[in-house]
C-alpha cells in the first residue's frame, strides 16, 4: 500500500437504547376496556333484566377469584386448591356484620375481605410449612376444617347456613341495582390494583420468587414475606368474591359456599385465560361465565364441556388463550422493553461517504 493511506470506516455512534413498558396497543386497549366499563356502568343497567343484572355479578365475582388466584399461582408460584375456604369466610362475615352488627352492605363487604385477610395470617405460618403438592392437599384440607367448624356453630345456622335480612323491606330493582354497581366498582378496584402491585418492585420480586425462590433469596428478595403477602392479599380478594355472592344470593350454605367448584373455577378461569398475566384471567372468566350460562340446560354435563374445553387449550395453546396474542399486545403493561437505537450506515472503505 505504498503511496498511499488506509481508509478507515467512518461509523457513526449508536443512538442510546430506550426502555419502554406498553406502548400504542396498550393505549389503545387500555381505551377500549375503559369504554367497556363505561357501558357496563351507564348502558347495561337499563338495557337488561334484573336476572341478567344478577347474572353479571356473578361475572365480576369470577373476575375477582380468577384475579387473585392468579396471584398465588401466577406470581407467587403456589398452587391452592382451597380458596374455596375464604370465599366462605367472606360470605358469613358479611351476613354476620350486616345483620348482627348493622353495617351497611358496601361496608359489610370491605370489612369481609379484612376478616379473611386477618384469617389467613396465621392460617399461612401453617400451610406453609408444606411445599408442592402438599400444599395444595393442605390448602384443600384446610377448607374443609372451616366448613366443618361452620357447620357446627349454632349462631351461622349449622348446616342450615344463613339467610341475609339487611335488605328486608327494600325495593328489588333497587337492591339490584345497586349489588351490580357495587361489584362492578369492585372489580375494576381489584384488578387496577393488582395492576399497580406488579408494577412496583414487590411485584418484581414475586415475578423473581415464582421463576426461582433460591435465586430470588441469594439475590437479597424476601420470599418468605412475598408468598405471605400475596397469600392474604388472594385471601382476601376470595373473601371480597364470597361476600358478593351473599350479597347477590341474599343468603349462604356450607355445602354452596364452602364448594370445591369455587376453586375449580379459579383454575379454569387463569389456566385456561393465561397464568401469569393480568390479561389472562379477564378472558378466562368471561368465557367460564359465558359457557356456564350457555350450557347451563345441560346440568352437570357442562361440567364435562368445561373439562373438554381445558384439556383442549392447554394441548393447543400452553400459555391459555392471552398468550396467543401477548406478544402483540398488552392491555396492562408490567415488563419492560428495550429498544435498541438505531445504527448509521457504515461508509464502505475508499467511498469517501
Amino acid at each position: 500500500m505504498s503511496g498511499s493511506a488506509a481508509v478507515v470506516p467512518n461509523t457513526p455512534p449508536t443512538a442510546p437504547p430506550t426502555v419502554t413498558r406498553g406502548g400504542r396497543g396498550s393505549w389503545v386497549g387500555g381505551g377500549v376496556l375503559l369504554l367497556v366499563v363505561v357501558l357496563l356502568a351507564a348502558v347495561v343497567p337499563y338495557a337488561v333484566t334484573l336476572g341478567a343484572l344478577s347474572s353479571l355479578v356473578m361475572l365480576f365475582a369470577l373476575v375477582i377469584l380468577g384475579t387473585t388466584w392468579n396471584l398465588l399461582a401466577g406470581y407467587g408460584g403456589m398452587v391452592s386448591v382451597g380458596q374455596q375456604a375464604y370465599v366462605g369466610v367472606g360470605g358469613y362475615a358479611l351476613i354476620q356484620l350486616a345483620d348482627a352488627v348493622g353495617a351497611p352492605p358496601w361496608a359489610a363487604v370491605l370489612a369481609a375481605g379484612l376478616v379473611g385477610a386477618a384469617i389467613a395470617l396465621p392460617t399461612s405460618y401453617l400451610v406453609f410449612r408444606l411445599a408442592g403438592g402438599y400444599f395444595a392437599i393442605g390448602t384443600w384440607v384446610v377448607a374443609e376444617v372451616f366448613r366443618l367448624v361452620t357447620m357446627q356453630i349454632d349462631g351461622l345456622g349449622g348446616g342450615a347456613g344463613l339467610t341475609l335480612s339487611a335488605f328486608r323491606g327494600t325495593d328489588r330493582v333497587e337492591r339490584v341495582a345497586f349489588v351490580y354497581w357495587f361489584a362492578l366498582a369492585l372489580m375494576v378496584a381489584v384488578v387496577l390494583g393488582t395492576y399497580l402491585l406488579m408494577r412496583s418492585r414487590v411485584g418484581l420480586g414475586l415475578t423473581a420468587i415464582r421463576d426461582d425462590r433460591v435465586a430470588a433469596s441469594s439475590l437479597g428478595v424476601a420470599v418468605d414475606r412475598g408468598r405471605r403477602l400475596v397469600y392474604v392479599a388472594g385471601s382476601a380478594g376470595a373473601a371480597l368474591a364470597g361476600a358478593l355472592v351473599a350479597l347477590s344470593t341474599l343468603g349462604v350454605t356450607p355445602g354452596s359456599i364452602y364448594s370445591v367448584n369455587w376453586t375449580a373455577a379459579m383454575i379454569f378461569i387463569v389456566v385456561v385465560g393465561g397464568i401469569g398475566t393480568i390479561e389472562g384471567p379477564l378472558v378466562g372468566a368471561v368465557l367460564y361465565w359465558a359457557l356456564q350460562q350457555a350450557l347451563a340446560p345441560l346440568g352437570t354435563w357442562y361440567l364435562v364441556v368445561l373439562g373438554a374445553v381445558a384439556v383442549a387449550v392447554v394441548l393447543l395453546a400452553p400459555r391459555g388463550l392471552w398468550g396467543l396474542v401477548a406478544g402483540r399486545y398488552q392491555l396492562f403493561p408490567t415488563t419492560h422493553h428495550v429498544r435498541q437505537g438505531a445504527v448509521g450506515a457504515i461508509a464502505a472503505p475508499g467511498t469517501g461517504r
